[in-house]
């Protein structure tokens, strides 16, 4: 069985390769499911990592819906994964109806030839995942990353079965969510080809700073912060009176 690991740092994913995983998802953000890693990040792990490496092409955090514009860049960074010689991306677009967006997921996994293409667990949302791993399959993505549409793969291991069993031989179904030492061997005993975890712990980089840098309003999967035009009309014209 082979082991992936999201990673969402340089040092992440030095230690997945030291410990002996056989290849990383490199993204960044993990407290919002992942994004695309910077240039820089990905380039220095590219120079310095001797396993395969997939990267996450997700322009923002939220929903998988995406304008001309976030699609226009995701084909860029596409293109740049490609010239640093990644092996695959991971990636997909859902319809606002959250059915898979067959047109432009295509669009994607052509212009992301000859590197592999697997697509990420937006495939969760879908409201028929059977109907959704069938169109995927038919698209010709190599895999899917997915829990079993449940808050973790151990729980949603009977319709990772199902999945798998309706698409053998077309795709591989690549359990993810919640996957650790204590459970990993039940996808092993499942006869998953492969399975997919961050494997993190949380540690303490500096003491507690004075003011936090977080905000949780923007930790949200159905609604995008953007700056308002109107609010920064009304500055502009407060600024320069």
């Amino acid at each position: 069985m082979l082991l992936e690991i999201c990673a969402n740092s340089y040092q992440s994913a030095m230690n997945a390769a030291t410990a002996g995983a056989q290849r990383i998802e490199l993204c960044s953000e993990l407290a919002v499911g992942g994004i695309t890693p910077s240039f820089g990040l990905l380039k220095k792990v590219m120079a310095d990592l001797n396993i395969p490496v997939h990267v996450l092409i997700r322009p923002r955090s939220g929903d998988f819906t995406y304008s001309d514009e976030e699609f226009e860049m995701m084909k860029t960074n596409i293109q740049l994964c490609k010239e640093l010689g990644c092996a695959g991306i991971v990636s997909g677009i859902l319809k606002k109806d959250f059915t898979i967006d067959t047109e432009r997921t295509q669009e994607l996994i052509e212009h992301s030839k000859p590197m592999t293409f697997t697509f990420h667990r937006g495939f969760d949302w879908t409201p028929n995942p059977k109907e959704a791993i069938i169109a995927l399959a038919n698209l010709g993505v190599d895999r899917v990353l997915t829990s079993g549409q449940a808050s973790n793969a151990a729980k949603g291991i009977v319709l990772l079965q199902e999945l798998q069993q309706m698409v053998k031989n077309r795709l591989i179904v690549m359990p993810g969510g919640g996957i650790n030492p204590e459970n990993a061997s039940l996808f092993k005993e499942a006869r998953f080809q492969e399975i997919h975890c961050s494997a993190t712990n949380l540690h303490e980089s500096i003491h507690p700073p004075k003011i936090s840098m977080n905000s949780q309003k923007f930790l949200s999967d159905t609604h995008l912060a953007t700056s308002d035009t109107e609010k920064i009309k009304q500055i502009v014209a407060r600024i320069h009176s």
